[in-house]
């Protein structure tokens, strides 16, 4: 139906897991064996080996093959997207790099050698993706081996002291290295957070206002200035009764509804009507209200549109309690003379001395009498249900029970077909029984008269379009000629000697009051088909 589920989106992110930039997870990655690749190069390749692994050459150039294997095998084993949130494997990765670099710097003969000077691209590195005091745990730890270095290679006579004041200099270098690369990461990830909580926040009120959009009973169609589509909500399509599967943005008005025409009249004096009502192509009469929307430079017009349903209810009810009234008034001023009439003529029928032509007078007069009798009931019938009862009610429930009692009081039979399996109106229930009796009654009469069969086929479904639920009251009686279709909801208009030609419009009334829509339908049951049409369920005031 029309419930529809509202995601919740966080607006407060600081609870959720840390992620890492995978793009940056990927350079570091590949840097990593760029870095290897390049101090194996320059130690092959060139005479720099006086310097990168002066002191075990061969074990430099293990360290460094085993350093390039490594990078290589993580980024097949551990690709960016596995790191995103493993901050043990970060770690573990970090580690890995810091401890090799020390590897090749002792080989290279210390601090002198400037290998350690690498050892900042990964202190910097583990700032950026580790947080808090794991990362000065870090460089204090690469900090301390270096110095470590240079004081066990001044006891063993092979540094002087210089080397060890350029290994305090390097630890504070990377001291500073990752306390600074701390500080800028946490303002980038502070302002990051700040971002994302506030396109959370965006992205939670334009669903929130989507929802309300499609929830409201008003339909709103927003059009640019050449009359194409860019927006349109649920309401709109189901009033407009189209199928909500479609997406209609960027489609010409005029290709779907001839509200363009309106538009068009609305544009050219917008002063003048500022509300119409329109009947669409589905027979669907709304009230429509055009706007203009200013978006910076550019105007949209916004169509509002309402179910006339619901003021014609209103219209409806003041109009019956005017009949009503007027009802009252002249229903004792007309019956007493009918029923004065009515009684002599039955007495002056029980006479011995009236011949039978006078009889059959007497039998026009009596009939005559109860015709005007009966249209009095009918009128009254409608003024008296000025206050509906409007209640929930289930169709798949309701339907079988009135088969079963319409068919106890009548010689006629429905054929029932319900089609959904859960069909929900709201709607006076008496009112609804008085409507399909009538329809009922008379479909049966006109289908004898073609098949010699007093039955109809009783229809109940879903409009797809609308949501809506329907009943359709089909027979296969003579069917209704073409040229009376327009008269037969007007009131006194009958084709039948006997009818009073208040039965179609009586159901009309009945159904208009009940914010529903009584009209003659082509079906492919039947020859004859009279459908109603019920507003939604939970649109209904």
């Amino acid at each position: 139906m029309l419930e529809h589920t509202l995601t919740s989106v966080p607006l407060k992110l600081t609870g959720q897991p840390a992620s890492h930039n995978i793009r940056l997870l990927a350079m570091y990655q590949y840097i990593r064996v760029i870095i290897g690749l390049l101090l194996l190069t320059l130690q092959l390749t060139s005479n720099s080996h006086s310097v990168l692994g002066s002191e075990e050459q061969d074990t430099y150039i293990w360290a460094t093959a085993i350093y390039i294997a490594v990078s290589v095998l993580t980024i097949v084993v551990w690709p960016p997207i596995k790191l995103r949130y493993s901050h043990h494997r970060l770690v573990a990765s970090l580690l890995f790099d810091i401890s090799t670099m020390l590897v090749l710097l002792h080989t290279s003969g210390g601090v002198a050698s400037g290998l350690g000077y690498l050892l900042i691209i990964f202190v910097a590195i583990a700032a950026i993706f580790i947080p808090g005091r794991l990362a000065l745990g870090l460089a204090a730890l690469a900090t301390v081996i270096v110095i470590g270095d240079s004081v066990y290679a001044a006891i063993v006579n092979k540094a002087v002291d210089k080397d060890i004041f350029s290994s305090g200099v390097l630890g504070a270098v990377l001291f500073l290295t990752a306390l600074t690369f701390q500080f800028l990461t946490e303002k980038i990830r502070t302002s990051d957070l700040a971002a994302a909580t506030h396109s959370a926040h965006a992205e939670h009120l334009q669903k929130l206002a989507q929802a309300i959009i499609t929830r409201m009973r008003t339909g709103i169609i927003v059009i640019d200035n050449t009359g194409k589509i860019e927006l349109i909500n649920d309401s709109a399509l189901q009033l407009m009764d189209l199928p909500q599967s479609r997406s209609y943005r960027q489609t010409q008005l005029a290709e779907i509804s001839s509200l363009k025409q309106l538009v068009d009249q609305w544009r050219a004096n917008p002063v003048s009507k500022p509300a119409q009502i329109h009947t669409l192509n589905s027979g669907q009469q709304v009230r429509v209200s055009p706007a203009l929307l200013t978006l910076g430079n550019n105007q949209r017009t916004v169509l509002y549109i309402e179910d006339n349903r619901a003021l014609a209810q209103q219209a409806q009810q003041l109009k019956l309690a005017s009949l009503g009234r007027l009802t009252a008034s002249i229903a004792h001023e007309i019956r007493n003379p009918l029923g004065a009439i009515s009684h002599a003529s039955q007495l002056l029928n029980e006479s011995s001395q009236i011949n039978d032509a006078d009889k059959r007078l007497l039998d026009i007069i009596l009939s005559h009498c109860a015709r005007v009798n009966q249209i009095i009931e009918n009128t009254l019938s409608i003024s008296r249900g000025q206050e509906i009862q409007a209640l929930p009610l289930t169709l798949n429930e309701w339907l079988p029970t009135f088969k079963s009692t319409y068919e106890q009081g009548s010689q006629a039979t429905i054929d029932l077909h319900i089609e959904h399996n859960n069909l929900q109106v709201r709607v006076d229930a008496s009112h609804l029984s008085q409507v399909l009796t009538n329809l009922c009654d008379n479909g049966a009469r006109y289908n004898a008269k073609t098949t010699g069969q007093q039955c109809v086929i009783l229809r109940a479904n879903l409009n797809p379009n609308s949501d809506a639920a329907f009943i359709e009251v089909i027979d296969n009686g003579p069917g209704i000629p073409e040229q009376e279709l327009e008269d037969i909801f007007n009131p006194f208009f009958t084709t039948d000697a006997e009818g009073t030609g208040l039965g179609l419009y009586i159901c009309k009334e009945l159904c208009e009051i009940n914010q529903a829509v009584l009209s003659h339908k082509p079906s492919t049951l039947g020859r004859t088909c009279f459908r109603i049409d019920f507003t939604h369920h939970q649109r209904m005031n």
